[in-house]
């Protein structure tokens, strides 16, 4: 299959949690590193899990009172967080790169994806040496209408530099990256049109009927329920479109698996992958692969 040159790599996953800091302490246990707590002007609060161009964000409602309401061209992320806590834990918005975000979000409505004003904030961050340092981002969000459930908006960085920093890239694990998102769909050819779009990547069917995504940072797998059952270890009580777990790469299985056993953490080993059920992590399931 020919590269396509305007493909979107993994930028970041939107994990909401009832309880930021109990979910933080599994993420430690796991053997990942997790930053402080951060706080948004509209009224979550977050933690942040990074590897090198990509991370994981565990998100909460802090101040449910702050949250603005979604409007004709406005996408409310606290809104849309704060919704899909109302369901229950785990992942709720897939977040690809941009460089830019404005030129953007005028592709998504010409596409017809999306109309919405790109979404610009900045706050401050602390360097592991307790200096503090601007960051901002540009957002521009997409609309799937097969996948009600689910949010896509892409990520430009105006502070890289300040942003991604090796030292928060350290993990016990191991982990190197973040290598794949899965996504459960009762029909995966239904997603076809739209993430091709939004991920300006083709897609080619899988042995088990679902979608393959390949990323320049990542993949993006979407799989029917039947498939997600024997591969993340949990049951899907509900035939909907959802956000399932992720994936990240650690170049041993044994030492993680070793890791788990020793904080009691369930956990599958099958062939080169090491299973995390949600049920074990938040609503979120998380598998470790060779890498």
């Amino acid at each position: 299959m020919p590269e396509t040159t305007n493909a979107r790599g993994l930028d970041h996953l939107v994990i909401g949690v009832a309880d930021l800091d109990a979910t933080g302490a599994i993420y430690e246990k796991l053997g990942f590193r997790v930053g402080a707590r951060n706080r948004h002007p509209w009224g979550t609060e977050n933690r942040i899990v990074q590897f090198p161009g990509a991370f994981l964000e565990l998100i909460t409602v802090g101040d449910a009172t702050l949250i603005p309401p979604h409007a004709p061209r406005r996408f409310s992320f606290g809104a849309f967080v704060r919704d899909a806590l109302a369901r229950g834990e785990g992942m709720s918005m897939l977040v690809l790169e941009s460089r830019d975000a404005a030129g953007d979000a005028v592709g998504f409505r010409n596409d017809g994806i999306g109309d919405f004003e790109p979404f610009f904030f900045e706050r401050q961050a602390r360097r592991p040496d307790g200096t503090e340092v601007r960051v901002a981002f540009s957002l521009a969000f997409a609309d799937n209408p097969a996948a009600p459930e689910c949010g896509f908006f892409l990520c430009q960085q105006h502070e890289p530099q300040n942003f991604w920093n090796p030292a928060f890239q350290q993990h016990q694990n191991g982990a190197s990256g973040l290598s794949a998102v899965f996504l459960v769909a009762r029909e995966p050819a239904a997603q076809r049109a739209f993430l091709s779009t939004f991920s300006g990547a083709g897609s080619f069917a899988t042995a088990e009927a679902g979608l393959r995504l390949p990323l320049p940072r990542g993949r993006l797998e979407v799989l029917t329920a039947g498939a997600a059952e024997v591969m993340l270890d949990d049951e899907i009580r509900e035939p909907r479109t959802h956000f399932a777990g992720f994936a990240v790469t650690v170049p041993d299985l044994d030492i993680v698996r070793a890791r788990l056993a020793e904080c009691d953490i369930a956990c599958r080993l099958e062939g080169a992958r090491l299973v995390v059920p949600a049920s074990a992590a938040s609503g979120c399931a998380i598998v470790f692969e060779l890498g």
